[in-house]
C-alpha cells in the first residue's frame, strides 16, 4: 500500500515493507521514516534493493507486503537522462514543459537557477559538450524545476571520477540547504553519506534489511579529512561488517 498521507512529523514512513521480484526478494521488512526537509542516506551493498526502495517511494512500484507515506518525489536516476538533441535549458525545463507550462514560461524558469548551478553560459551547449559534473547539474536543477517536496537521488554521482565526484558533493549540500525539500539519497559510498545527510539507513545484502540507523550530528559545512567525518564513516562502515 502507498498513501501520500504527510505529517508535522514525518514525511515519509516505510514500516515491514517487502518487495519481491519472481523468486527474488529485494526487500524484507523494511522501515524508514523521513522527517520533513530531511537529507536521508540509503546506504548497502549492490543489490540490495536501494533501488527499489526509491521506486517505491515515487510510486513506480508497489510493495508486496507493508505500507509506504511519501509525498509526490521526484526522481533522479543514476544516468543523467539528459535529450542529447536538446540544450542544456531545454533539458533542465524538461519537467516544467511535462506539467503543462509553455517553452517561455520553462525557460525562464530554468534560466534563473542556471548561474546558481554553475551553468550559466552553457545555455545552448548540447549534453555532449558537457563535462559530466555539469551534466549531473543540469539533471539535478531538472529534478528540482519538477517542484516535488520529495527528492529521490539514486546514485547520482557513481559515474563521476573522485575528483569530478567532490566537486559533486559540495555543490548538492549547498543545493539542498536552500531548498525546503525532504530528500532520499541512494548510495554505496559510507563517506558522501556521512558528508551529505542527516541520517543514514544501513542496508543488508539482499534480501534489504535495515541494519542500522545513524544520526548524523556534524555541523555543516563537512569535510572528508575532519575528525568527525571519519569517525562516523568509521562506525558506518563496522556496522556494514567492511573493513577499512
Amino acid at each position: 500500500m502507498r498513501a501520500e498521507v504527510v505529517t508535522e512529523r514525518l514525511a515519509v514512513a516505510l514500516h515491514g515493507v517487502r518487495k519481491a521480484f519472481g523468486e527474488v526478494v529485494a526487500l524484507d521488512g523494511v522501515d524508514l521514516d523521513v522527517a520533513p526537509g530531511a537529507l536521508v542516506a540509503v546506504v548497502g551493498p549492490s543489490g540490495c534493493g536501494k533501488s527499489t526502495l526509491l521506486s517505491l517511494l515515487c510510486g513506480l512500484d508497489s510493495p508486496d507486503a507493508g505500507s509506504v507515506v511519501a509525498p509526490p518525489a521526484a526522481l533522479m536516476p543514476q544516468r543523467d537522462a539528459l535529450l542529447p538533441w536538446l540544450s542544456a535549458l531545454d533539458n533542465a525545463a524538461l519537467a516544467l514543459r511535462v506539467a503543462g507550462a509553455s517553452r517561455a514560461e520553462a525557460r525562464a524558469a530554468a534560466h534563473a537557477r542556471f548561474a546558481q548551478f554553475g551553468l550559466a553560459g552553457f545555455e545552448g551547449a548540447r549534453p555532449a559538450a558537457l563535462s559530466g559534473g555539469m551534466r549531473q547539474r543540469v539533471a539535478f536543477l531538472r529534478t528540482l524545476l519538477a517542484g516535488r517536496p520529495l527528492l529521490c537521488l539514486d546514485e547520482p554521482f557513481a559515474a563521476l571520477d573522485a575528483l569530478t565526484r567532490s566537486q559533486a558533493q559540495a555543490w548538492l549540500a549547498e543545493a539542498l540547504a536552500a531548498e525546503s525539500r525532504t530528500a532520499v539519497l541512494v548510495t554505496h559510498d559510507v563517506e558522501e553519506a556521512v558528508l551529505l545527510a542527516d541520517r543514514i539507513v544501513l542496508m543488508s545484502p539482499r534480501p534489504g534489511r535495515v541494519v542500522s540507523v545513524l544520526d548524523v550530528d556534524i555541523p555543516r559545512p563537512r569535510h572528508r579529512s575532519h575528525h568527525e567525518v571519519v569517525a562516523y564513516r568509521e562506525r558506518a562502515l563496522a556496522e556494514l561488517g567492511m573493513s577499512t
